[in-house]
C-alpha cells in the first residue's frame, strides 16, 4: 500500500471516509478487506444485513459533506499501547496487527473515523472530491457488506 499513486492515495483516503460514514448510519465497526485500484475502491466490513437504499444514500450523502467539510487528516506515529489507550480496539480492523509491531501509524480524522493504517493518506477530506457508491453486496453466509465506489 505504501506505493500508491496520486489517485490511489485518494481513493485510500476515500475508504476512512466511507468507513465513518457507515459506522454512522449502520453501525458496522469492523472492516473486513479494503481494494483500491485508481479512482476505484471497495471497503468490505462485517454486517449482518444488506442496508436499505435509504441507508445506502445516506452514507454517500454523510461521506460527501465530510468531504466538502475539508477537515484535517492527521497521520501520528505512536507506540502501540499508547494508541490503545487512547482509541481502544477503534484502531483495529478484523485483520490482526502482528503482536511484535509496538509502533504503529495512525489515520485519525477527528470525531469519524480512527485506524492503524501504514498508507499514505490526503491531508484533508477536501483532496478525495467526492465519492460516488457504484455497487453494494451483502454476502450472508460470510456476514460481509462490500461497498463498491468510484471517487471524482
Amino acid at each position: 500500500m505504501s506505493s500508491l499513486n496520486a489517485d490511489e492515495i485518494r481513493t485510500h483516503t476515500a475508504l476512512h471516509i466511507l468507513k465513518g460514514a457507515v459506522q454512522l448510519v449502520i453501525g458496522a465497526k469492523w472492516t473486513a478487506s479494503v481494494y483500491v485500484e485508481g479512482k476505484h475502491g471497495r471497503l468490505t466490513v462485517q454486517f449482518n444485513r444488506k442496508p436499505t437504499n435509504e441507508e445506502i444514500l445516506k452514507i454517500e450523502e454523510l461521506a460527501n459533506k465530510k468531504i466538502l467539510e475539508n477537515q484535517p487528516i492527521e497521520e501520528l506515529e505512536m507506540d502501540r499501547s499508547e494508541a490503545e489507550r487512547i482509541w481502544g480496539d477503534k484502531i483495529y480492523d478484523l485483520f490482526p496487527l502482528p503482536t511484535n509491531i509496538t509502533r504503529i501509524k495512525i489515520l485519525h480524522i477527528k470525531d469519524w473515523n480512527v485506524n492503524a493504517c501504514k498508507a499514505t493518506h490526503c491531508k484533508t477530506t477536501g483532496e478525495v472530491k467526492s465519492i460516488k457508491i457504484e455497487k453494494i453486496r451483502f454476502r450472508p453466509a460470510k456476514q460481509l457488506l462490500e461497498i463498491s465506489f468510484n471517487i471524482s
